[in-house]
């Protein structure tokens, strides 16, 4: 299958980017500085990343409230109109993550569910299966994501630079969600990202993308990659579908029990995720800092008195700190400052358990 296509993908080939298929998409995984710089620029200035492979499930109707509290954890009581929120959407069997989502509420009946890439299917097919089950349920669930691009401006900067560009845009508060206009073209920003900085991520119709992101690098922004992307939302501590959810994996083992509400009522994934929460989930997720510059990798066995007992989920150089840093499946009774073993590839590396984020 072709992978598709940004519509900034003439503007990435245009800066020498080097281009890589990640979730059904060919995507920009650094520019000629590389990943190291576009990390930097990330936690002293300011970049920009395009992100339009996320999905953009559009959610609308009277009963759009209703079907989105059935299908995902988090509680949409807690928030309002003009706010965003991270979410779960469950394996119904065994209550495994089948997507980590952040959902934009627009307006009173508008809401842009945000899936990873290679799950817009799959989150599509799951809201309009839940609308089936509600007796004349009036919503309507459409994927629009050919219709836009995202551009994710991150960095302490982020704001400052973006300001000379659209001030409205870089005004919008963390987790907000508003629509504005920028030269008269109609945008939605939201105040989230996954780098661990401040920033807004903006959804701008696909025909005016190359035009906006010329603006924001024009004003100094710089253009990163899925490279610095993901060390950047490593040294955070945020998780990556795929490596620390997915199948197998619930919310209570990957630590983000913050996400479910059980105190809402019923949702899809509910009663395994109930029963597990009631006997003690088997392994936690954790964070592990390695001795010298040789990374944990994905995949490596995590070791205790010569026995394996977890493996690494995500794991790689960091640039701030200078040394390993991982994400790691652990046994419940690690604590921080225990001491483990990573097997890299028969490379034993000496590991201690922290408590991510890495980078603060």
């Amino acid at each position: 299958m072709t992978d598709r296509r940004s519509p900034l993908d003439e503007v990435h080939r245009s800066l020498g980017a080097k281009m890589v298929p990640f979730g059904g998409w060919d995507m920009p995984l650094s520019y000629g500085d590389g990943t190291l710089a576009e990390h930097h620029a990330c936690r002293r200035s300011a970049v920009v990343f395009d992100v339009s492979h996320l999905g953009t499930v559009r959610v609308t109707g009277p009963s759009a409230f209703a079907v989105l509290q059935l299908a995902f954890t988090n509680d949409l009581n807690r928030i309002e109109p003009g706010r965003a929120q991270y979410t779960h959407l469950l394996d119904p069997d065994d209550a495994s993550v089948v997507d980590d989502i952040i959902i934009w509420w627009v307006d009173l009946e508008t809401f842009d569910v945000m899936p990873n890439a290679s799950n817009t299917d799959r989150v599509t097919s799951a809201i309009e299966e839940i609308a089936r089950t509600l007796p004349e349920a009036m919503v309507d669930a459409g994927d629009v994501t050919a219709e836009r691009a995202i551009l994710a401006v991150q960095g302490p900067m982020a704001r400052e630079l973006l300001r000379s560009v659209a001030p409205e845009v870089a005004d919008v508060a963390r987790f907000d969600v508003r629509r504005l206009e920028w030269k008269g073209v109609a945008v939605v920003v939201a105040g989230t990202g996954y780098t661990g900085e401040d920033g807004v991520e903006i959804a701008v119709p696909a025909h005016h993308a190359t035009e906006l992101w010329d603006a924001i690098v024009g004003a100094g922004v710089t253009p990163a990659g899925l490279g610095a992307r993901d060390t950047l939302r490593l040294e955070a501590g945020l998780p990556l579908h795929g490596h620390e959810l997915g199948p197998g994996i619930t919310s209570l083992q990957a630590g983000l029990g913050w996400a479910v509400r059980f105190d809402k009522g019923a949702f899809r994934g509910r009663a395994p995720l109930e029963a597990e929460r009631d006997r003690g989930p088997s392994r936690r997720l954790a964070g592990l800092v390695t001795e010298g510059r040789r990374p944990p990798r994905e995949g490596s066995p995590v070791l205790r008195d010569g026995k394996t007992v977890g493996v690494v989920t995500s794991g790689n150089f960091s640039p701030e700190l200078g040394h390993g840093i991982a994400l790691a499946f652990l046994p419940v009774d690690a604590n921080e400052g225990d001491r483990f073993t990573v097997d890299v590839r028969g490379t034993l590396l000496e590991g201690q358990v922290v408590k991510p984020p890495f980078v603060r």
